[in-house]
């Protein structure tokens, strides 16, 4: 049986990048019958069919999911060589896929993932931001950064850094009595059903509700209410002030993991172990001890 050549897995990787056909077509500059062509002869070639074609568009199933990062090393190696024929050496390269919640997007994981191209030039990010879990099972990411008490049995990883909750205000005329609410998947956190519950037992009035820690931010600076924030973005905002707090908040982790059947690829091995140990490095700011005029490196 003859092998693809590397054009095919160019030509593979471009579609599970890109969930289509046409997405992948307008990547690599070629018509649709071209990529499908290309697609069809791999599969051939190797006697497998690796996408499942919905109206979604082509999705991996879990059973190819190895597959797939495999050509993706593949993808990576080949690089790498060329690299090491001009420079000699081959640093972490590629595209990294990593989803977190979008307090965390917007906040916290864009300095860490500059300072992480500074030290690896030839390595990419796509930032998917979304509070709700993805199906890291269908290449919808590679790498999720995310709070929780527990990692799901689909994920495998490590905790990086524990991040801190505070409780605050527009000010500290705010009546106690008035609270904005936690709903969606923040909703249903573990701080936020204990929160929920003491406030409904002192019956107090909720002005608003939000899905999203950045709205609830927004909706407490123009004085809607207290609200319980992450340390990192209450402590950050020069319109709010700490006040006391509805209940005990222990801190939460925040894991850096993958999809167990990928967990062990070198290269989100890699990734994950450089993202953690940026995320480490901000603990100070994590856990709130960082004031609001300090000035970090």
């Amino acid at each position: 049986m003859k092998g693809p050549n590397w054009d095919d897995f160019r030509f593979v990787l471009a579609v599970a990048r890109s969930g289509s056909v046409s997405g992948a077509a307008r990547e690599l500059g070629v018509n649709h019958a071209t990529v499908l062509r290309r697609v069809a002869a791999f599969e051939d070639r190797l006697g497998v069919e690796l996408f499942v074609k919905s109206v979604r568009g082509y999705e991996i199933p879990p059973e190819k999911l190895r597959l797939i990062e495999a050509a993706r090393e593949v993808e990576a190696a080949v690089g790498a060589v060329e690299r090491l024929a001009r420079a000699g050496e081959a640093p972490l390269s590629g595209v990294i896929r990593v989803t977190s919640t979008d307090s965390f997007c917007h906040a916290v994981l864009p300095p860490v993932l500059a300072r992480l191209s500074t030290q690896a030039p030839a390595l990419s990010f796509e930032l998917l931001s979304t509070n709700a879990h993805l199906d890291l099972a269908r290449l919808h990411a590679d790498v999720t950064v995310r709070p929780t008490l527990k990692l799901p049995e689909d994920l495998h990883g490590e905790v990086a850094v524990q991040m801190a909750f505070g409780f605050y205000a527009a000010s500290v005329e705010v009546p106690a009595d008035r609270w904005l609410g936690l709903t969606g998947p923040i909703g249903r956190s573990y701080l936020a059903t204990r929160l929920r519950d003491e406030l409904e037992r002192r019956r107090v009035t909720f002005t608003a509700a939000a899905d999203s820690f950045l709205s609830l931010l927004s909706l407490a600076e123009a004085g809607m209410g207290r609200v319980m924030l992450p340390a990192f973005l209450g402590n950050a905002s020069p319109r709010l002030v700490p006040v006391a707090p509805a209940i005990e908040a222990a801190p939460v982790p925040v894991y850096v993991a993958s999809h167990v059947d990928l967990a062990d690829a070198p290269r989100l091995r890699q990734a994950r172990a450089r993202i953690g140990a940026a995320l480490a490095r901000e603990e100070a700011r994590m856990m709130g001890r960082l004031p609001v005029t300090a000035k970090r490196a």
